[in-house]
């Protein structure tokens, strides 16, 4: 056999069918046809035509043989049952009545109908048969290619990738459908084109020019590029250009390929601005608890000054000085906390209109009259679970925020409604549960917010407003608050049409009973009972001991858990009550009282701490209702809740035993 019969045949088997009735043909012909495909030929038998269609539908078949007389009718009813079902091999007759010289012509042009079994040579039907076997293979091989075209093209115009083909110029030829999604241009717009059309002007002209050297130098091109949409917005993906070369090694196309990652660049940059925040968080709240030991000794030292000198004392102006100078101090710390999500919280469940209606009314005496204040609540609320108050400081913060965007006056509406965060909304904001909300609308119809400074406005300490006019914590605090409740807040603005805010609140899942408002006593509550105070800064133990010690206390100072065990240890008599820091070195607060209930079973306890309630929990089950006091506080108000916490029920025994 020829080499080139070898490579048009190739190394897979030809599967023939045999179709006749004489078992001879079948043995002569398997010899006859073994030999012409150097073995290279496995062949099958079928008695009939029923016989043949069976095999055909059970086992794959390259080329059927029909053994054909005069007079038989079963090569033409295998034909016509072939033409019935379609899809079948080509189909070739044998005879004895054909010569051999129509018989060489018939196979040269591919409609074989005869091929006599005795009485001829076989070198011409070897040669026929090779002609026939070629033919078929090449046959079977642009059909195979074909298939192989077909899928590569179904692959690149159903591929979700940008995927562009330029000639060797940089003129487009093909975009494929994904590339007309996601940037809007179609094949007639952009073909013939230069593809530097799709270039924009804030991507840098260095990541241009490189891409260019790159593929003209007949190397692959990889990086990250902002391209163009057709309505002009930024589209920005991670792309890939491969030259395309001849057998020459001449280049002849570039073939790109893009991942558009728009979205996922805005989603890492939602992500790290929700991590830059939560450290800053971080730092402002650790600053907030350490600077309100500070705050609690000068207010209480400042207290006790005010509390010897009468009101004609030439010094008692400085001291009121100093006081007030502590309030605003003690408010600037509240606010930093609040941005951390430390503060101290008195969570009930709210009808969120009922609390606003509350807020709203007392708005215009802060935004004055020439702005026109709107409140529209939405119908049928779902309850929410938060501090009435944050929701006041929230409004208040966003309504002054709005006050100074409309120096001329304008109008601001606050509405709510409940909503369901489905797929169309979680996308854009896949940090946002899907949940159930109560949503919160605040919008006013000011100057607008520029978009370099809008993804700072959450930021401590950022303002745009002149020097002297905001301290840039009032929408820190409004972030913080609403982190804390663990919704959410976005806000949509541009310049000169005004600001919206949306919160998102979580709906309440379970009923909670309401907790007592706190209110500040004006007076010092005396006694003569023994307290226990249990402080690890000792200017604020020294302070707050000094205090009550004028108010008729006998106080035993411990400067941490272990220390208060030995005080309580060496202490013969009767300890009324302790006054504990909730998180100090070696022993927190709750260790310290879990340990001190069998040992003073009467003994109540006072726990005090700068930290929001989510942390005072993580150190044991303390009853914030009525034994906790929230740093910083007023020696006024200690010695109320001294007073309070003495004359109830509750000792120590009773809390252990209720954990």
């Amino acid at each position: 056999m020829s080499k080139a019969k070898e490579s048009a045949a190739g190394s897979q088997k030809l599967r023939l069918l045999l179709v006749s009735d004489n078992a001879e043909d079948f043995t002569y012909l398997q010899d006859l046809l073994g030999r012409a495909a150097d073995r290279r030929v496995e062949a099958r038998h079928a008695a009939s035509p029923t016989q043949a269609i069976r095999e055909l539908e059970n086992n794959t078949c390259d080329l059927l043989l029909c053994n054909y007389r005069s007079g038989d009718p079963m090569a033409l009813q295998l034909s016509s049952a072939i033409r019935k079902r379609g899809g079948y091999p080509p189909l070739v007759f044998i005879s004895d009545h054909v010569s051999e010289s129509a018989l060489v012509g018939i196979l040269h042009g591919g409609h074989g109908t005869a091929f006599p079994v005795p009485g001829i040579g076989e070198s011409p039907a070897l040669h026929a048969l090779d002609c026939a076997i070629q033919a078929h293979c090449k046959e079977r091989q642009r059909k195979k290619s074909e298939v192989m075209l077909s899928k590569l093209w179904s692959a690149v115009e159903q591929a979700t990738e940008l995927i562009v083909i330029m000639d060797s110029s940089g003129l487009v030829e093909y975009i494929n459908p994904a590339f007309t999604r996601s940037t809007g241009y179609t094949t007639v717009e952009l073909k013939g084109n230069a593809f530097s059309l799709l270039e924009v002007e804030t991507e840098h002209p260095e990541t241009y020019r490189q891409m260019w050297e790159t593929i003209f130098a007949g190397n692959v091109f990889r990086g990250n590029v902002t391209s163009r949409k057709k309505n002009g917005d930024a589209l920005l993906v991670e792309r890939t250009i491969a030259p395309l070369q001849d057998a020459q090694d001449k280049t002849t196309h570039f073939v790109c390929c893009d991942h558009d990652v728009t979205e996922k660049r805005r989603l890492e940059a939602q992500l790290l601005q929700a991590q830059k925040m939560d450290a800053i968080g971080r730092l402002a709240g650790g600053i907030a608890h350490d600077f309100n030991n500070l705050l609690m000794v000068i207010s209480a030292y400042a207290e006790l000054m005010q509390d010897s000198i009468t009101h004609e004392h030439p010094l008692r102006r400085n001291v009121d000085q100093i006081m007030t100078a502590s309030r605003r101090a003690a408010d600037l710390t509240r606010q930093l906390l609040a941005f951390s999500r430390r503060q101290m919280q008195s969570l009930q469940i709210l009808d969120l209109n009922v609390v606003l209606q509350d807020a709203v009314r007392i708005l215009p005496r802060l935004i004055g009259e020439d702005i026109q204040l709107q409140f529209q609540p939405g119908l049928e609320m779902a309850k929410i679970k938060c501090d009435p108050v944050q929701i006041e400081q929230i409004v208040m913060n966003l309504a002054a925020n709005a006050r100074d965007a409309m120096p001329h006056g304008g109008k601001l509406t606050v509405e709510t409604s409940n909503v369901y965060l489905d797929e169309t909304y979680l996308p854009r904001h896949a940090i946002v549960p899907k949940v159930n909300y109560v949503l919160m609308v605040v919008t006013d119809t000011g100057q607008g917010i520029l978009p370099e400074h809008v993804h700072h406005i959450f930021e401590p300490f950022y303002t745009t407003k002149e020097e002297g006019k905001g301290t840039g914590l009032g929408l820190a605090t409004v972030y913080g608050i609403v982190k804390q409740n663990g919704g959410f807040v976005w806000v949509y603005s541009e310049p000169g049409m005004g600001t919206t805010f949306k919160i998102y609140w979580p709906s309440a899942q379970q009923k909670l009973s309401k907790l007592p408002p706190g209110h500040i006593a004006e007076e010092n509550s005396r006694g003569s009972e023994t307290v226990l105070l249990v402080e690890d800064e000792e200017a604020v133990r020294q302070s707050a001991s000094e205090f009550l010690s004028t108010c008729g206390y006998t106080v035993l100072q411990a400067t941490n858990g272990d220390d208060a065990l030995t005080v309580t240890r060496d202490y013969q008599n009767t300890i009324d009550l302790m006054i504990t820091d909730v998180v100090m070195p070696h022993m927190g607060g709750a260790k310290l009282a879990g340990q001190l209930a069998n040992a003073r079973p009467d003994m109540k306890v006072l726990f005090v701490s700068g930290y929001a309630e989510s942390t005072v929990q993580r150190y044991g089950s303390i009853d914030v209702t009525s034994n906790f006091l929230q740093k910083p506080f007023s020696l006024k108000m200690l010695s109320r809740k001294v007073r309070e916490v003495l004359e109830a029920p509750i000792t120590l025994a009773m809390a252990a035993s209720a954990k």
